[in-house]
């Protein structure tokens, strides 16, 4: 077996507020290999996005890597200089951001941009790296690729500007994408092609693949492994339809209820009690035992991480274990 593309280990990244330190992060590790798309899922504040952010290091202060370790193809990511992170960014590691406007600066026209992106890590002719820019453009679903070169960015509507930064991530064939809900704007049909092309991507290049949302519908088709975050801490992985089909996590087992498609029509959406704690202000043991119906005594301690089903790992003292059967 070849080593995997990314490997995190035990990650922490925390930020020191006045009120103290916020751990966004706390002890998080999964693989991803070649070819591969892992499902980064949880609510908002979860600690999808910084854990995206800090494995391309973009996590600037009062925000920092507290610990662990992110080896991406054997070389440890935090321990690489800024020129040398800036070598890798764009090239071999890419990110979709949510917000394609942190991709795209408003006065420069889109060629200028793209043409930009290919010159900064190959040695080619205007007229190649204008070619490549064409090629990206039709690739995300961009009618008339030549004009809207010459386009500038706020010429786009929302959606097509987020196509646009997919574009300029895919343009060098990255060995690793991090996808920051990069879907959330675009119509369904637009979604449904580029969750295609990414997967052909992944497929074809061998692209490793992150995938931040909170949309459980997209993972389910998308995605090959699931990571389930909460309060900064991975609480349940395995195998995408494993995970979905039998959930053994009572938040997991929330998450996938609260969907509208599962609850009968006509009656109340079903919903995880409460609200997620503040990171400033974590419960001691389980952050999830104040919203958990399973909740004992025994969840004020920190539950390890164990496996119930090869695969198949959680952290839980009271792991739904009948729904596997």
């Amino acid at each position: 077996m070849s080593a995997p593309t990314l490997e995190v280990r035990d990650l922490s990244t925390h930020f020191e507020t006045r009120a103290g330190v916020v751990r966004a992060v706390d002890g998080v590790s999964f693989t991803v290999s070649s070819g591969q798309v892992l499902g980064l899922v949880g609510e908002s504040g979860s600690g999808k996005s910084v854990t995206g952010f800090s494995i391309i290091g973009l996590v600037d202060p009062p925000g920092r890597i507290a610990g662990g370790s992110i080896l991406f193809k054997g070389r440890d990511l935090t321990k690489l200089t800024e020129p040398e992170l800036r070598d890798l960014r764009g090239n071999r590691i890419a990110m979709i951001f949510q917000d394609p406007m942190m991709t795209l600066n408003p006065v420069l026209r889109i060629d200028t941009q793209m043409m930009e992106t290919v010159f900064a890590h190959a040695k080619v002719s205007a007229t190649e790296a204008r070619q490549r820019s064409r090629d990206a453009l039709g690739m995300v679903g961009i009618p008339s690729p030549d004009e809207r070169l010459r386009a500038y960015p706020h010429q786009f509507s929302g959606g097509m500007r987020q196509r646009v930064a997919i574009a300029i991530a895919l343009l060098h064939r990255p060995d690793l994408i991090i996808a920051d809900e990069p879907t959330t704007a675009l119509d369904v049909t637009i979604q449904a092609q580029i969750l295609a092309e990414v997967q052909k991507l992944a497929r074809e290049a061998g692209t490793a693949l992150i995938w931040i949302t909170h949309d459980l519908s997209v993972v389910a088709g998308l995605a090959d492994d699931i990571a389930v975050m909460y309060a900064g801490r991975i609480v349940e992985t395995g195998r995408v339809a494993t995970v979905l089909d039998r959930p053994m996590h009572p938040y997991t087992h929330g998450l996938i209820g609260s969907v509208p498609s599962r609850n009968r029509r006509g009656s109340r959406l079903r919903q995880i009690p409460g609200m997620t704690p503040s990171l400033l202000n974590l419960p001691v043991g389980c952050a999830f035992r104040t919203r958990c119906a399973r909740a004992d005594a025994a969840c004020e301690a920190d539950p390890p991480i164990t496996e119930p089903v090869p695969g198949h790992a959680l952290r839980c003292f009271h792991p739904q274990l009948e729904v596997t059967a």
